[in-house]
């Protein structure tokens, strides 16, 4: 296909059943970081989301009929399509979400990685025949495509969550009516300029953003057609959907919130524990399910590590994703900067220390948000069982390895943990103890497509990715033929 520029992929219309439809509102998408108003999107209605969830059952009757190499192949060719326009892809995301464009483009190589990872493994979906329990008589199991799936995705992530939840889905044989979130709904709807591109069939994906999520859920839930329901997101959104999913008893897979804790050992080296740890925290200016939330530091070495940490966070860049050598854009909106200054005044009032001069940069833009480092943390101040979602460190002490374990895992969440040690019998007892569904251990990237990524306790239901997540979009039936 021939190379798309970006103003090419900027569509601002629903798509719906192979079509792109206005609309009768709109709401803004604005840049976070100059406050410019990106373009008007096309808000569905109700009706609208019928027409998505309708169009998405007639298509899925011819769609779960194609062969799984047929399915593969459409999905290695929107790969293909997404890799070709990585660039101007990651340049929409900026636009709407703020991330520097490097970390962006990174992005959109993560996000495609799901389908070509899912496009392989269309061709693997198997089932079994079961030993013979008579003569006469045979057992097979046979996996096959659940059906409509909805499919709501969060902002911090605006390509990956779009395709870390499609591909698999359309590689099972299903259909989708994907609601992306009203902060960036941009990179969704570029990837269905794409998916038309190539010639992914009418129907089958459908993209219908909408400023009335409550409308949606709802319709969506309560449609007997819809038979998935996979979110991202709170936990307490998540509670709500599955309430609506259990009238019809929908399938779900959630994956909701974190408070993901960072341990450091005596025995850790500080070097690489300080590298890592800047990789998990300030990915997307710490706008991630995943990224560290408490560091729990090992007494001995929690002055050296603090010294260390201090002087690697003074060297992040931040400003405008669109210039060179940026490390962290702005936080998503005022509410996100609210709520980080809320977190770190109240902990400074109980007896936090501030290691470094962070906080608002007004001076650059109002949701630039410079990064904080607090010390002193105790586990009864609020800052330590939220999820910051913001580039603030809140650094906590503890004695023995057992007592850091327990504060680790002292949590009503259970998504990502992190650790840093030597011993291998250190990180073996650790790596079994934590209770999450994630773990790096001296590692503080750890999402790809081949790895299970969910959660554990009210961080969710479910896997994503992997050979594992092709499984979340699939019925079991067992056939059992006498007679022969």
């Amino acid at each position: 296909m021939s190379k798309l520029s970006r103003d090419e992929l900027l569509s601002k219309a629903m798509y719906i059943n192979g079509n792109w439809l206005q609309g009768e509102a709109t709401f803004d998408v604005s840049n976070p970081a100059s406050g410019e108003v990106v373009g008007q999107v096309a808000s569905a209605s109700q009706k609208n989301v019928e027409q998505a969830i309708d169009a998405a059952h007639k298509a899925l009757q011819s769609w779960r009929r194609c062969t799984a190499e047929q399915r593969g192949k459409k999905l290695r060719q929107w790969y293909d399509a997404i890799m070709e326009h990585q660039q101007p892809l990651a340049e929409i995301m900026t636009l709407e979400q703020g991330k520097p464009v490097a970390e962006a483009a990174g992005e959109i190589a993560y996000g495609a990685s799901f389908v070509e990872w899912f496009a392989e493994e269309a061709r693997r979906v198997r089932g079994d025949i079961l030993p013979l329990l008579s003569e006469g008589q045979q057992t097979r199991v046979i996996k096959q495509p659940v059906g409509v799936v909805g499919c709501i995705t969060p902002w911090n992530f605006p390509n990956a969550m779009i395709t870390r939840k499609v591909a698999p889905a359309l590689a099972a044989g299903c259909t989708v009516v994907v609601k992306p979130p009203t902060l960036t709904p941009l990179s969704a709807l570029a990837l269905a300029v794409l998916a038309e591109k190539v010639g992914i069939p009418p129907g089958v994906i459908n993209i219908v953003p909408t400023d009335d999520a409550k409308m949606f859920s709802e319709t969506l839930c309560n449609n007997e057609k819809v038979r998935k329901l996979s979110f991202t997101g709170s936990t307490k959104v998540g509670q709500n959907l599955m309430r609506l999913c259990a009238e019809n008893v929908m399938k779900v897979s959630l994956e909701l919130g974190g408070n993901a804790p960072f341990i450091v050992f005596d025995d850790a080296d500080l070097d690489v524990a300080v590298e890592q740890f800047i990789a998990c925290k300030f990915r997307n200016a710490g706008q991630t399910c995943i990224s560290a939330n408490r560091v729990l530091v090992q007494n001995d070495i929690h002055d050296a590590f603090v010294e260390k940490l201090s002087a690697a966070m003074k060297d992040l860049k931040i400003g405008d994703g669109m210039q060179n050598g940026v490390d962290m854009g702005p936080l998503i909106n005022q509410d996100a900067v609210e709520k980080a200054q809320k977190l770190v005044r109240d902990a400074l009032e109980q007896g936090a220390t501030s290691e470094l001069e962070g906080g608002q940069r007004k001076d650059i833009g109002a949701l630039f948000y410079a990064p904080e480092l607090l010390t002193g943390i105790r586990n009864d101040m609020k800052i330590a069982n939220t999820e910051i979602f913001a580039p603030v460190v809140a650094v906590q002490r503890f004695d023995t390895e057992d007592d850091g374990i327990q504060l680790a895992n002292d949590t009503e969440y259970g998504l990502a943990a992190y650790f840093c040690a030597s011993s291998v019998q250190r990180i073996h007892r650790v790596s079994e103890a934590l209770e999450a569904g994630l773990v790096g251990i001296n590692a503080g990237a750890i999402s790809n497509a081949l790895h299970p990524f969910g959660g554990m306790k009210q961080s969710g239901i479910g896997r994503e990715g992997s050979h594992y997540g092709i499984d979340e979009y699939l019925e079991i039936k067992t056939l059992i033929q006498g007679n022969l």
